[in-house]
């Protein structure tokens, strides 16, 4: 019995010398109770790992422009989105400002911890449309059409701040206000674009239908500029965060890729191949057409798509990812410069300008990349540049998100 008394006497010593943490003893330990960290797994992404790549031209420089000079480079791992973002994607977006509008107007707003006034979003799925207070958010008078009760889309206006990192890091008399930036962007897809984009051709059903009919849920949206792809960008990180625990930091953002990162994913692991899929042909063994594009002298439907198809159409490349030629071309972050490859660094290479809406014309440049349902084979390869003014929206050009990999890799354990 004594010898039992003795063990668990023995036994409260070692527990409470124990229970005196390293850092009570003096200690290096690091700073304690850090929020935990298991990465994360968005839904819609694949992983694209890190690695080594020789972006530039990987075929005949057809037009001579030495725009695709080759470079070796390596890459940071990222998330990217397996497909484009597609119409009912971007309609999450246009319905959560929608919302945000009608609850800003019938005062559904909370006051949070911190003294913040904030929009009850509770109270979005209660929000009834009919309400006389919501009224002026539809067209009045001369403005109806045959006295349909349609929403004025040009109310639908987001707002966001971005930080400037490269002028922090290098205007040493850059203050906080300095380098924090506004944006306010209309956010609704110019569905007008389809007939503009066609001299003397019939694409009123596509203006009409494309962006809400159910028809085209799984469709690429199009018409939508660079600031308002950057603008769901910011939107889609700010939902990401409105549900994430305090236990769960994220400090990263849903952003375009850029040209570089773009480059590496669509290679899917193949060094020099021209496509996505590998090989040198736009055609498979049986030949069938390997994406949607503009074969031949314009038979559109040869390849299965008369103008844009469903985001996951056709085989993924190697990393997963659909459609990273052909289809829609797609906005990245990176500014056109017709020779920037000579002047950006090897590791994680991009090239960026912050043009404002009075500056040249050619500063407005952005680089698309992949080609689309309009274009020749040319520029679906993956070393093709091309580029499109970032105030400018097409029926072609799209877009998809990705997000850093908050690591060396993702199989770094």
């Amino acid at each position: 019995m004594k010898s039992v008394s003795n063990f668990f006497f023995l036994l409260v010593i070692v527990l409470a010398v124990s229970s005196c943490s390293k850092e009570e003893q003096g200690q290096l330990v690091g700073a304690q109770n850090r929020p935990s960290w298991s990465g994360v797994n968005p839904y819609g992404m694949v992983y694209i790992p890190s690695g080594t790549l020789h972006i530039g031209q990987s075929d005949q420089d057809v037009f001579s422009t030495y725009l695709q000079r080759p470079k070796a480079i390596s890459i940071s791992g990222f998330f990217m989105d397996d497909t484009e973002i597609t119409n009912n994607e971007y309609r999450q977006f246009v319905e959560w400002v929608r919302d945000s509008i009608a609850l800003t107007k019938l005062d559904e707003t909370i006051e949070d911890d911190f003294g913040n006034t904030r929009l009850n979003w509770e109270a979005s799925a209660d929000i009834d449309y009919n309400d006389e207070t919501l009224e002026d958010m539809y067209f009045q008078g001369d403005m109806r059409i045959d006295e349909k009760r349609e929403m004025d889309v040009a109310q639908f206006e987001y707002q966001y701040q971005w930080v400037d990192w490269q002028r922090a890091a290098n205007d040493k008399n850059a203050t906080r206000q300095n380098i924090i930036n506004k944006e306010k962007v209309k956010i609704f897809p110019d569905t007008l674009c389809w007939i503009r984009d066609f001299s003397y051709s019939y694409n009123e059903p596509l203006s009409r239908n494309y962006f809400w009919h159910p028809a085209f849920d799984d469709y690429p949206v199009v018409g939508v500029t660079w600031k308002q792809a950057n603008a769901f960008c910011h939107w889609r990180t700010k939902i990401w965060n409105m549900f994430k625990g305090e236990s769960e930091p994220n400090t990263e953002v849903f952003r375009l890729p850029s040209e570089s990162e773009w480059e590496h994913a669509a290679r899917g692991g193949h060094a020099t191949a021209p496509y996505p899929w590998g090989g040198p042909y736009v055609r498979n063994a049986k030949g069938c057409l390997l994406a949607n594009f503009k074969p031949g002298r314009g038979n559109y439907p040869e390849d299965g798509g008369m103008h844009t198809v469903k985001a996951d159409a056709y085989f993924p490349n190697d990393y997963g990812l659909y459609n990273m030629a052909g289809n829609v071309s797609e906005w990245t972050i990176t500014a056109f410069h017709e020779n920037a490859y000579v002047q950006v660094h090897d590791l994680n290479p991009d090239y960026r300008y912050d043009a404002k809406d009075t500056d040249p014309e050619a500063f407005k440049r952005k680089v698309i990349r992949g080609g689309s349902y309009k274009d020749v084979s040319y520029y679906l390869q993956n070393s093709t540049r091309s580029w499109e003014f970032q105030d400018t929206s097409k029926s072609y050009i799209g877009f998809r998100c990705v997000l850093t990999y908050l690591g060396r890799s993702i199989d770094d354990f």
